[in-house]
């Protein structure tokens, strides 16, 4: 299969899993079951937010989401593509084709420029420098930040410094944009224009799903999934019952 094609069909979720679950450790008597058996279907164009304290779950999730761990039951189907049918280059592509990463650490390079810092990841799938230098340039104009092209990281605020890490995840045009965080090295104000930004992005048909533990970030998405306990639970009063859903089944 070839993990960088995409799905024709807007009914097709682009994150869907069943009866998800992780535990660590297990059989040992430091067990922790992190994840018990989630159920969540989000479509694209969907803003989800993930919310949840320390210890409830939800960067396990993540990372089970941005395939950078592996569930112990369960299913993960990312843009239609059942993960655990991939080979380990496999799953390298589909992370570099399907899930742009934007992290609460902006992690620029210091000594690369802005328009250098979003090139990057078309380095690795070997895009020409040339196409490189205009979608970089492109990716910085979505995101507000044209004029900062030649800046480096050093000579940006923080706000900016995320807005450039936003530009890089999406440089591949990734249908899911994965945010952990992103507005917890930020002021409120600056915080505001990066939600702002996703809430475009999702206008532009992009799929954001932002890992918080705020309320008040989380209130910016259309929908609010809290994990409590390793089990994931829809935010009563949140979604419109179309988009996609979620839930928690008894592994």
């Amino acid at each position: 299969m070839n993990v960088a094609s995409r799905n024709p069909s807007g009914d097709v979720p682009v994150i869907e899993t069943h009866n998800l679950g992780k535990v660590y450790s297990p059989g040992t008597e430091a067990e922790v079951v992190a994840l018990h058996g989630v159920d969540v279907r989000i479509v694209r164009g969907d803003f989800v937010a993930i919310m949840g304290p320390s210890g409830s779950g939800k960067s396990t999730l993540m990372n089970l989401i941005g395939c950078l761990d592996t569930p112990t039951q369960g299913s993960y189907l990312c843009d239609g593509i059942d993960v655990s049918t991939l080979d380990a280059e496999e799953l390298a592509v589909l992370r570099r084709e399907k899930i742009g990463f934007v992290f609460q650490g902006f992690n620029l390079l210091p000594r690369m420029s802005a328009l250098e810092n979003v090139a990057m990841p078309l380095g690795y799938a070997q895009v020409p420098p040339a196409e490189r230098s205009e979608r970089a340039r492109q990716a910085l104009a979505a995101v507000g930040l044209a004029e900062r092209a030649g800046h480096r990281p050093s000579e940006l605020s923080g706000g900016q410094q995320q807005r450039v890490a936003i530009a890089r995840a999406l440089i591949n045009r990734p249908p899911i944009l994965l945010a952990d965080e992103p507005t917890g090295a930020l002021d409120s104000k600056t915080g505001e224009e990066i939600l702002a930004l996703f809430k475009r992005l999702r206008d532009d048909n992009h799929t954001v799903v932002l890992i918080t533990h705020d309320p008040e970030v989380a209130a910016h998405a259309d929908r609010t999934l809290v994990m409590r306990d390793g089990e994931l639970h829809e935010e009563p009063g949140t979604g419109n019952g179309e988009r996609g859903t979620a839930g928690s089944s008894t592994p």
